[in-house]
């Protein structure tokens, strides 16, 4: 973890920059742009915003990281227990591979552990949050409203009675607002503008690897710009024949490592007048 990071509770200067760190960390890894920035904003203004566990990351003054949590509730028949959810965690994404989200964590589910709540159940990355501690929620009988269960839904006890809770996940009504597009285009405003980018039709879901640039070819190594960074990276068998400067590339960062370009792709949006990756 870097030695200079800060865990702490969020204040209300820091709100416009949480939410501009939050949009960069999530900005086209499900689809085009993103909605993190809203939903924190949506969470703020909650009832069910449990804002005593959840937690900013601050690293030399500037903001890297948060995680929100909220009210969640297991039903069971007549059977009513409320837990917590959390979402979204985001981390700075030029920062990345910093254990930023793991010190996140590891702190907000001490807090919630010591402050007497039940368990903490969400809908995530079913590769990442088992090192939490994490299980299926279907070990529990846990599973969605529609009863169904699947690798995403993970729930995490955090006392001893948790094994007599079970039933469906219920989360805030609030989460619902999300679905207002047009204050979300309100919202997009106060921040800067970045290029929208669109791999395939439907959910895309990256986040083992990442959306760059090639700005700059240098023999066998490409220059790929993912936001403010140049990250250099080889191609994998059978594709530099694609590649180019300008070109859209997928790819791997390897922290620690080489890291390696494994797709490259037509951007399905005519949106070139929208700034490029960086900010």
């Amino acid at each position: 973890m870097l030695e200079n990071l800060i865990i702490r509770a969020e204040k209300p200067e820091d709100y416009k920059k949480t939410e501009w760190m939050a949009m960069r960390s999530f900005w086209n890894k499900y689809f085009p742009g993103a909605t993190e920035h809203f939903l924190i904003r949506i969470i703020r203004e909650s009832k069910d915003y449990v804002p005593e566990i959840s937690r900013i990351a601050e690293l030399d003054g500037k903001i890297v990281g948060a995680v929100y949590y909220t009210k969640a509730w297991i039903i069971d028949g007549d059977k009513k227990h409320e837990i917590v959810t959390f979402g979204p965690l985001a981390v700075e994404p030029t920062l990345e591979g910093n254990d930023i989200g793991g010190a996140l964590m590891r702190e907000t589910i001490k807090l919630a552990k010591e402050a007497g709540i039940a368990g903490i159940a969400l809908m995530g990355e079913p590769y990442y949050y088992p090192r939490f501690g994490f299980e299926r929620g279907a070990k529990y009988g846990i599973t969605d409203l529609n009863g169904n269960s699947f690798d995403a839904l993970m729930c995490l006890p955090l006392c001893d009675d948790f094994s007599n809770i079970k039933g469906k996940l219920i989360e805030s009504a609030d989460f619902d607002k999300l679905e207002d597009e047009t204050k979300l285009a309100e919202i997009n405003k106060e921040f800067p503008k970045y290029r929208r980018v669109k791999v395939q039709d439907g959910f895309m879901q990256i986040f083992e690897q990442h959306l760059g640039v090639v700005e700059t070819i240098k023999e066998d190594t490409y220059m790929v710009r993912y936001w403010e960074l140049l990250i250099p990276a080889k191609a994998e068998d059978g594709l530099k024949k694609e590649l180019k400067e300008g070109s859209d590339v997928q790819f791997i960062w390897d922290h620690k490592g080489e890291s390696r370009i494994v797709k490259v792709f037509r951007n399905m949006l005519d949106n070139n007048e929208i700034s490029d990756y960086e900010g």
